[in-house]
């Protein structure tokens, strides 16, 4: 198995699946620590599509893994023979495709009831491939960004756990009328509507980033109130 992405995340389910005896065949990330728990090969790609045929010759079962991953993966990887790539999604798909520190802020202030995690096959799109698996979790009135995530995070680990078995054995296949529903895309370009829903009642609590504000960045960024220069001294005549 071949695990890409970043963080606790990603550093967990390399020590899940290697200590339930699956093989770790290399660890795309930016902290070699990523792969220390089994004592697996290392490496750091800005890239990930660069290194298609690396990851061909890596893989022994052909599984690739994507864990908070932020890079897309592209051409050529995507019809590199043998490889069978699984995201685990902090969201409903296709409900919050995107990133989802945006996609909890908008599923707050939309007023979902449900978040959760998704598993799904990776092709072309961005989060658009068959779903194989999810796991829901109930949206309260009172709930805030940071519980949000944490609580999505959560069940990304989870549902990574619950459905290892089943793509370790080939047997994971998509799930009946799971991926249903309307669409709605969440990157970047999101955050410029912002500014229209600051009288929004849910706006507080679905921007309350707590613990993320180091880790979502451009919403923190996109969440700081204008800087606006000082005005000019009159000009003397």
């Amino acid at each position: 198995m071949i695990f890409v992405g970043e963080g606790a995340l990603l550093r967990r389910a390399v020590t899940h699946a290697a200590t339930r005896g699956h093989p770790v065949d290399l660890v795309c990330s930016a902290d070699p620590l990523d792969a220390a728990a089994a004592d697996a090969p290392h490496l750091a790609a800005a890239d990930i599509n660069a290194h298609a045929a690396t990851l061909a010759r890596a893989g022994t079962d052909g599984i690739v893994w994507s864990l908070n991953n932020r890079q897309i993966f592209r051409e050529p990887l995507l019809r590199t023979g043998g490889l069978r790539i699984i995201n685990i999604h902090n969201g409903l798909l296709p409900r919050h495709r995107g990133l989802p520190s945006v996609a909890v802020l908008f599923a707050l202030l939309h007023g979902d009831t449900e978040y959760g995690a998704t598993a799904h096959e990776v092709d072309a799109g961005i989060d658009t491939g068959p779903v194989l698996a999810e796991l829901r979790f109930p949206l309260g009135p009172e709930d805030r960004h940071h519980q949000v995530m944490l609580r999505g995070i959560r069940a990304c680990q989870t549902l990574f756990e619950q459905i290892l078995p089943s793509v370790a054995a080939g047997t994971a296949a998509p799930a009946p009328g799971a991926g249903a529903g309307p669409s709605a895309y969440y990157g970047l370009r999101a955050l410029e509507r912002l500014a229209a829903h600051r009288d929004h009642p849910a706006y507080a609590r679905a921007t309350d980033l707590g613990p993320f504000t180091g880790h979502a960045h451009e919403l923190a960024r996109a969440l700081r109130p204008p800087v606006h220069p000082p005005p000019r001294p009159p000009r003397s005549s």
